[in-house]
């Protein structure tokens, strides 16, 4: 699922107790990044190999595509891991259409022997590993704020959390089990301080 990869993707910025924590720091991160979603992003994980370039270009849109969201999950709040470092909504848009729209795509019907027919999406034509990396990153992210997921998308209100997610069910608060006990820990821990 695309809304997954999109969702993996601004998941790359977490906090911790000591703050913000960014998997794509470096070239090194974004390729070990790359390297574990080769299959979602069309990439040969034995060749890749991020440029600092590359990885200025793939944070610029994952905060152009990070505030899409917050501008989805509006009226609520938005995470606020970088909610004051976002750029603004118009020039993110712009991003992120350009960017899908720089790698030219068509469908690929791939049959294995004694496996199901599937597609893939492929280059229509030929791109550096760049422009194809952060055009299948920026459809992803259109392909979510576009489609039935959009509703559902939600920014974490647990203490410290910064992930937005896909509401699942009804009852879904946070993005894990691990931020609803965070959530409820901080909430008791307030409540008994004023006491």
């Amino acid at each position: 699922m695309s809304s997954s990869l999109a969702l993996q993707f601004v998941s790359t910025v977490r906090a911790n107790r000591s703050g913000l924590v960014d998997a794509l720091d470096d070239a090194g991160g974004l390729t070990a990044w790359v390297a574990d979603h080769a299959p979602d992003l069309g990439v040969d994980p034995a060749t890749f190999v991020a440029t600092p370039e590359m990885r200025e270009e793939v944070v610029a849109l994952r905060q152009a595509i990070r505030a899409l969201f917050a501008r989805a999950v509006s009226p609520g709040r938005a995470s606020g891991a970088d909610a004051t470092l976002l750029p603004a909504f118009e020039p993110s848009l712009d991003l992120v259409n350009a960017t899908a729209a720089s790698v030219p795509v068509t469908p690929r019907l791939e049959w294995p022997q004694d496996e199901a027919p599937r597609a893939r999406t492929l280059p229509a034509r030929a791109a550096g590993d760049s422009a194809r990396l952060r055009a299948t990153l920026a459809s992803a992210a259109i392909d979510l704020l576009a489609g039935p997921y959009r509703t559902q998308l939600r920014a974490c209100p647990a203490p410290r959390c910064v992930l937005y997610f896909v509401k699942e069910h009804p009852r879904q608060e946070w993005c894990s089990a691990a931020c609803g006990n965070r959530a409820r820990a901080d909430r008791h821990y307030r409540r008994h301080k004023n006491t």
